[in-house]
């Protein structure tokens, strides 16, 4: 299964009015396949900070799990 096809079948995570609103402050125009692909990368982020979390013997996902500093 393809990225953009696993991300269709995922529940919006994003607020689209929000986002496009940033990209658009900033001087950018939003594709159709933008958000479908931000919702995907947002997925990714969850997945794997949850494997950090447990990989650290947590339940908890904090913070620094994200590893965006």
């Amino acid at each position: 299964m393809r990225e953009g096809d696993m991300a269709k079948k995922m529940e919006p995570l994003v607020i689209a009015s929000k986002a496009k609103a940033v990209l658009k402050k900033a001087g950018c125009n939003t594709a159709g396949d933008a958000l479908e692909s931000l919702n995907g990368l947002v997925y990714w982020y969850l997945e794997q900070s949850a494997k950090r979390a447990k990989a650290n013997g947590r339940k908890t996902v904090r913070g620094h799990d994200f590893g965006i500093f």
